[in-house]
């Protein structure tokens, strides 16, 4: 029997290979498809790019409006962009799809791109068969100038590595949202309240981050940890950079979601993580960068650096980090 992939990312090496396997012809194309990039960058000259993502929300049902703006300005972000043009492709399902659904879906929607300040300018939306929850693929468009792109390979080694917010934003608002139910003889409805909450507050979104972050010093590489979590980013960050990281993954950065990660079982080091960025920084610079965010009460952590020796990522204790195989919220749902 062949061999069948389980819920969550392609493997590493299997995108890889496949990615690999193409070329671009196209000389205006900066950054194509490669693992661990956020976003694909076109050169449109007069030191203008067009900075383009697209990604889709298929584990949470609950604001998906909401979520699919938001992680797909995050990819835009992350690159030293700004996300303007928002497309959606909207999958319902057949039999379960009332108007009140239809417009709460869509008023989720329009709401994050006022917040974002994006326009939505197209889509496609349809009744679909063979699924049982509605699904958004969404595609943002931003523009940057070509000389303050920044992408998930540019890590320097003697750089600092930032987090902010801390972790798994997500991936505690996520499970306190569909698994309610399940929670609830284990904590009190206050803890998953407030989990449920991450959403919005601290939020998912990175996009004020990151644009704080560019205006304030050197910064030579940016990733937004999504499915696997921190642990995923920061592999992916060291393969893409050709570095070693050495980290410090202690509890300070930790959300307090922690207890909710426990009663499902789910390591928060490997679960969806958007809200957090991960910043490799010029040592010089990360005081200046600090100062600024947290003057603008977005919370920031020191977790670790960029060595000399193989490319992988390392604990302070020598031990190398693992590798997610797939995200832990993806176990939730098989």
């Amino acid at each position: 029997m062949s061999k069948k992939y389980p819920l969550g990312k392609l493997p590493y090496e299997a995108l890889a290979d496949l990615l690999g396997a193409y070329t671009i012809p196209d000389p205006r194309v900066l950054l194509g498809p490669r693992p661990g990039e956020d976003a694909a960058v076109i050169d449109m000259g007069n030191d203008t790019c067009l900075v383009t993502k697209t990604d889709p929300i298929t584990f949470t049902t609950d604001e998906i409006g909401w979520y699919v703006v938001n992680i797909n300005a995050n990819d835009i972000a992350v690159t030293g962009a700004v996300p303007y043009w928002f497309m959606v492709t909207l999958l319902l399902p057949g039999g379960k799809t009332t108007p009140e659904l239809v417009k709460s879906v869509f008023s989720q929607i329009v709401s994050a791109c006022d917040h974002l300040g994006v326009s939505l300018v197209g889509g496609h939306t349809e009744i679909t068969y063979g699924i049982d929850r509605p699904i958004a693929v969404g595609t943002m468009i931003g523009t940057a100038s070509a000389d303050r792109v920044i992408s998930t390979a540019g890590a320097q080694v003697g750089d600092i590595l930032l987090l902010t917010k801390g972790y798994p934003i997500e991936g505690a608002a996520i499970i306190a949202r569909e698994k309610q139910d399940y929670l609830l003889p284990s904590l009190a409805r206050s803890v998953i309240e407030t989990c449920a909450g991450y959403l919005h507050n601290p939020g998912i979104s990175v996009v004020r981050d990151a644009a704080l972050a560019v205006q304030s010093g050197r910064i030579h590489a940016m990733h937004d940890p999504t499915e696997g979590g921190v642990a995923t980013s920061l592999w992916e960050l060291a393969i893409a950079s050709d570095v070693q990281l050495v980290v410090n993954l202690d509890d300070s950065a930790l959300v307090d979601g922690l207890k909710i990660c426990e009663a499902v079982g789910v390591d928060p080091v490997g679960a969806l993580a958007s809200g957090a960025l991960l910043m490799a920084v010029h040592p010089a610079d990360v005081q200046t960068i600090a100062d600024v965010l947290r003057a603008e009460e977005i919370m920031v952590f020191e977790i670790g650096r960029v060595t000399n020796g193989p490319v992988g990522v390392y604990l302070e204790n020598g031990l190398k980090l693992v590798y997610p195989d797939r995200d832990e919220i993806a176990r939730l749902f098989e």
